[in-house]
């Protein structure tokens, strides 16, 4: 008879160095964060030596064998655990079997600069985690080539931001704790045209399209869900633009709103005449 696997300890000093990454405090100290689930995990055991632990079920590690193995070769240290380890480790109601500890992956936000982006997402004054993951997931799928995170907004490694980014974070240059300030100011040194997206704003999304204004490198400096841009942010930008309401809804969410901005620059810098169609070609 075939002896079963050996499982980690709940006891283990590994699970409780594990479990205390739920904590800002501890993520900060130890410059680690959770990735939760198959398509986080997978991501994160392709990106260099992100990936250093990966706690697994039997039946996860039987049921997603390739992404096991995928962390065993990025350097991974794979520990057994039952659902009840696996529930003390993550921070979801329904975990899926896998929790990976990933080293902390934000770049330099010199670094983003010297690499002249071409579309950017900042995010300034977001609080709510799942809208900051949901927004870089967006920024992923449009193409940007950089998102930044203020000082003033939420946590990167959030275990809700990690899971709402699906595996984004680990796709494209995240910049954390940058002053807004310093973010416009470096940007445009740069000779990115920097655009604020508030409900309230002078200029229509529509008419920037029309104008052909929207083919340059741009960023777009997104605030917070309830409130929007402080006045002294918006006025650190080049132009404040809406997104039109053609319907009846009052508003669009931040998420959504991103979406539709970033979107719209990479249709214009794709088009003839625009950045990407010139330096590309």
């Amino acid at each position: 008879m075939v002896a079963p696997p050996e499982l980690i300890s709940p006891r283990s000093s590994r699970v409780s160095a594990a479990r205390r990454l739920a904590k800002r405090n501890f993520r900060s100290k130890e410059r680690l964060f959770l990735a939760e689930g198959p398509q986080a995990v997978r991501e994160a055991a392709g990106y260099g030596e992100t990936l250093t632990e990966l706690f697994a079920t039997v039946e996860a590690a039987e049921r997603y064998a390739d992404i096991v193995g995928e962390a065993r070769a990025a350097g991974a240290r794979v520990h057994l655990a039952d659902e009840q380890v696996i529930g003390d480790i993550s921070t979801t109601v329904t975990p899926q079997g896998l929790v990976g500890v990933c080293r902390f992956v934000d770049t330099p936000f010199e670094k983003i600069l010297a690499a002249r982006p071409k579309l950017v997402a900042v995010l300034a004054h977001v609080r709510d985690p799942g809208n900051a993951g949901t927004v870089l997931r967006c920024a992923d799928a449009a193409g940007a080539e950089a998102v930044v995170l203020t000082d003033a907004s939420v946590d990167l490694y959030n275990p809700k931001a990690v899971r709402a980014s699906v595996g984004s974070l680990f796709h494209l240059p995240v910049a954390v704790g940058v002053p807004v300030e310093h973010a416009v100011a470096g940007l445009r040194e740069t000779g990115v045209r920097v655009l604020a997206a508030d409900g309230a704003g002078e200029d229509d999304l529509d008419a920037e399209l029309d104008a052909g204004t929207m083919g340059g490198p741009t960023a777009w400096v997104f605030g917070n869900e309830a409130w929007g841009l402080p006045e002294e942010t918006r006025a650190l930008t080049d132009a404040v633009v809406r997104v039109p309401i053609h319907g009846k809804a009052e508003s669009l969410n931040l998420a959504t709103a991103a979406a539709v901005c970033l979107y719209a620059s990479a249709r214009a810098q794709r088009a003839a005449g625009g950045c990407r169609s010139v330096t590309e070609s």
